[in-house]
Parts: C-alpha cells; sequence; structure tokens
C-alpha cells in the first residue's frame, strides 16, 4: 500500500481549529509550475493567501490539492495549488500554525534550464527561490490589518 501524507489532514485540522476559534486561516505557497494564483501577487516566489471560509467560495482541500475560488483586486479568480506546494498554515490573528518542508526540488534552485514560467508583475519569469538557511526567529509582520502579501509568523507550541 502506498504511504499517505499527513500533510493534507494537517493542514484540514489546522484550517478546522482557526475557524473554531475565530481566527484567520492563511496559507503560504512557494510558486511553480503547477500552482495556478494570479501571478501578480506573488513576491519573492511565494504568496500568502486567506483561505477563510468568508474570503473563499468553493474551498476544497483535498489530498492532492487546495482549491478555491477568490476575490483579487475585484476580479474572480480560480486558485489551485498542489497540497506539497503549501509552506505553512496559521491563524493571521495569533501567528500559530504549522511550517512543512517541501520536497527538494522545491527548496534548492535549478541548475537545468526550465520551461518558460508565468510572468510576474514586473514582466520576468516566477521561479521558486531557495529557503533561507537561519535559525534565528522569523521577520516580524508588518503592522496594520492581514492582506495577502503578509509574512507569516509562525509561534512554536510547546
Amino acid at each position: 500500500m502506498p504511504e499517505i501524507s499527513t500533510k493534507p489532514y494537517l493542514i484540514r485540522a489546522l484550517f478546522e481549529w482557526c475557524n473554531d476559534c475565530g481566527y484567520t486561516p492563511y496559507v503560504t505557497v512557494a510558486v511553480g509550475e503547477a500552482v495556478l494564483v494570479p501571478s501578480e501577487y506573488v513576491k519573492d516566489g511565494e504568496i500568502v493567501l486567506n483561505v477563510s471560509p468568508l474570503a473563499t467560495n468553493r474551498l476544497s482541500i483535498g489530498n492532492e490539492y487546495l482549491e478555491f475560488q477568490a476575490r483579487f483586486g475585484g476580479v474572480a479568480r480560480d486558485v489551485r495549488v498542489p497540497i506539497e506546494f503549501i509552506r505553512s498554515i496559521y491563524a493571521r490573528e495569533t501567528g500559530q500554525g504549522m511550517a512543512f518542508e517541501g520536497p527538494a526540488q522545491l527548496l534548492t534552485a535549478s541548475p537545468a534550464p526550465q520551461p518558460a514560467a508565468p510572468a510576474g508583475a514586473t514582466g520576468k519569469p516566477l521561479r521558486v527561490l531557495p529557503a533561507p538557511e537561519t535559525d534565528g526567529p522569523p521577520p516580524e509582520p508588518p503592522a496594520g490589518p492581514g492582506v495577502a502579501g503578509d509574512r507569516p509568523r509562525l509561534t512554536r507550541i510547546k
């Protein structure tokens, strides 16, 4: 029997926990060829998405994909993210959540030529950047209400 990943189950559990506590669940996604997100909102090879029931339509967190429809700049857009591209899920209000290690191909830049990637807001091709190698705490998020593009502030639960 093939091994089944625990990642989609953990994502669903934290999503439910956020909703039960009245928090806003956010996911951080590494952008790659298989990820369907509005490219103009991608920053440094990743995008932060509000996946709360109030911000999404037809949300589905399956074992293979996170899928929903949401408005970006007033325009309804489809979003489809393979589960392996999700880097974290957390509560915007508290920063509590979970970060995940991604597959090796997501965490390292490949020197081999890649097929043409979608262009970002600057017109340059998008690519997944290597994960930073640091043992320090994550940077503090900007002040003010959370919007797509905020950096997650994950809190270690003991």
